[in-house]
């Protein structure tokens, strides 16, 4: 049995792995790092773009219920992601460099797995094909997608967050502390007075940016708008957001501050930081002067300053079923960010069902949906029914699940969520042996 797969990310290294531990023979293609992206830096597969890329751990929270099925489902991606973490109080935070390069080397090592280093212009007459390039497909070959499909492709933009050197922070003007006390770890805050967030908020309103080309709209998904965008809306927009002070107490005053930026830890070794919610598309040169407003990161080196990329997606309610398989083209799936699902670990549990279905049809089995019932199933089926005409990616959310069958309080929702989702997908599993890896 065979089966090729293009791309090599988070859905494209997962999938190939779920269908090699199933005794099939992957050809896996990825076209980095002969063909690098804007958002890329490394050769390596399941690359990242910021440490915090998986949320939320708690089990009540929707990506935390995901990531439980997904352990259900024996994924690769959580599996590795739990021994490359780094402390981010309730969040599932990764040193980002060491999880790609532990991903890699498992796939590379496969025995039936061959990595081919090479850009795919053209869609293989070979089934089944599991078509994993995410949203920095490139041109060629969302040209042939949008050809064979008929369908233009959507987009919107996305950015990431600057990363600093920790020992440039001046811890004299920042704490470690999170909001509440709650978790594991500790971030550091960077507090700023009244004063000093309102000359942050003019300077970055009118800084200057990389402007997308003349005729690309700015479309932006709303869970990763640049900080200046936000800032756009009005002075206080950032108060209620990644600047919102909330939570937390300045020891040395033993107040709320006005204003707090939070960092990150982005690596085990703990020597880099990432500004939380600080996604941007400015100019690094503004970057470098703007952020440096901030009392704490008055002399921050920056490892990394924040991107902002296109990101291209299908048209997927008109064009897959919630197997991810093809409507016209049997043996055809899709997976990834191009499928319309956001964020990471969506992506990476969106490969599990592709390979398990393609998996099915090498058996000429029929496909299976997951119950919709359970955080994975739920989203597959937004993603192929949702009004196509203004389709937009979806992370994992409890709004996409049925209601419950019984009264719950709002405080008690998740859990009740969670208990019903893993009891459906126990029992999935129990009658679909397949998905038991």
């Amino acid at each position: 049995m065979k089966a090729k797969i293009i791309g090599g990310g988070l859905a494209g290294s997962e999938a190939a792995w779920q269908l090699a531990q199933r005794g099939v023979e992957v050809e896996l293609y990825e076209m980095r790092p002969k063909n690098q992206t804007p958002a890329h830096r490394t050769p390596y597969l399941a690359e990242l773009v910021c440490s915090n890329s998986f949320r939320s751990k708690s089990p009540e929270k929707a990506a935390g219920l995901l990531k439980e099925e997904m352990k259900l489902l024996g994924s690769l991606i959580i599996k590795v992601a739990e021994k490359c973490q780094v402390p981010a109080g309730q969040a599932l935070a990764v040193d980002r460099e060491l999880f790609a390069r532990r991903i890699t080397e498992i796939i590379e090592k496969h025995p039936k797995i061959k990595l081919i280093r090479d850009e795919v212009r053209e869609l293989p007459k070979e089934r089944p094909l599991i078509i994993a390039t995410g949203p920095l497909t490139s041109e060629s070959l969302a040209k042939e997608l949008f050809k064979i499909t008929g369908k233009e492709g959507l987009y919107f933009y996305d950015a990431a967050s600057p990363i600093v050197q920790k020992e440039s922070i001046d811890m004299s003007k920042a704490f470690e502390a999170n909001r509440y006390g709650k978790g594991e770890g500790k971030y550091i805050n960077c507090p700023l007075t009244k004063e000093e967030y309102e000359v942050f908020w003019s300077e970055l309103i009118k800084a200057e940016r990389v402007k997308p080309k003349e005729f690309e709209k700015e479309v932006y998904f709303s869970a990763c708008q640049p900080i200046e965008e936000v800032a756009r809306r009005g002075k206080q927009a950032l108060l209620f957001g990644c600047l919102k002070p909330v939570g937390l107490i300045d020891p040395r005053t033993g107040e709320r501050p006005y204003a707090v930026v939070q960092l990150r830890q982005d690596s085990i070794k703990g020597d880099l930081y990432s500004l939380v919610g600080f996604q941007t598309g400015l100019k690094w040169s503004e970057q470098e002067r703007i952020f440096r407003l901030i009392p704490a990161l008055h002399q921050a080196e920056f490892v990394r300053f924040g991107v902002m990329h296109r990101n291209t997606y299908l048209n997927s309610p008109s064009l897959i079923n919630p197997t991810l398989e093809f409507r016209d083209f049997p043996g055809m799936f899709l997976a990834g960010q191009l499928s319309g699902v956001e964020g990471y670990i969506e992506s990476a549990a969106s490969g599990i069902v592709a390979a398990v279905n393609a998996f099915k049809f090498l058996k000429k089995e029929s496909r299976v949906d997951l119950p919709v019932t359970t955080a994975l199933g739920s989203l597959l089926y937004y993603i192929s029914h949702a009004e196509s005409k203004n389709f937009q990616p979806m992370h994992v959310s409890f709004g996409l699940l049925p209601p419950l069958n019984r009264k719950v309080s709002k405080k008690d929702r998740g859990r009740a969520y969670y208990h019903r989702s893993i009891r459906e997908l126990k029992e999935f599993i129990s009658k679909n042996p397949e998905f038991n890896l």
